[in-house]
């Protein structure tokens, strides 16, 4: 079984960052994209970065130049680096995964529980 588990998530003033780590406990032999969501109170929610097979990124427009997503193999945990943050950035942020735990198998969508993110004005 695949669990993920965000962390780094808090209160930080605008102009401020945070880094928000993605940990993943379990196998997962076959990463097909990792992904971080957010979603804001009111709002659906909203892919912020993605990477893909080959380590392409796909980047919101809202966070293209302040935001980037990076991950450490050994650690088994994503991270997403965010600079100069905006009142507009607060929201839950979600890691999600997709990715297989056999070979043989179809790829699961894994999700966390979401962390805080509140940048105050």
């Amino acid at each position: 079984q695949v669990q993920l588990v965000e962390s780094g998530g808090g209160l930080v003033q605008t102009g401020g960052s945070l880094r928000l780590s993605c940990a993943a406990s379990g196998s997962i032999v076959n990463i097909v994209a990792m992904n971080w969501y957010r979603q804001a109170p009111g709002k659906q929610r909203e892919l912020v970065v993605g990477i893909g097979v080959g380590g392409s990124t796909n980047f919101a427009d809202s966070v293209k130049g302040r935001f980037t997503i990076s991950r450490d193999n050994a650690k088994n945990t994503m991270y997403l680096q965010m600079n100069s943050l905006k009142p507009e950035d607060t929201a839950v942020y979600y890691c999600n995964v997709i990715g297989r735990t056999a070979y043989n198998k179809p790829a699961g969508d894994y999700w966390g529980q979401g962390t805080q993110v509140t940048v105050s004005s």
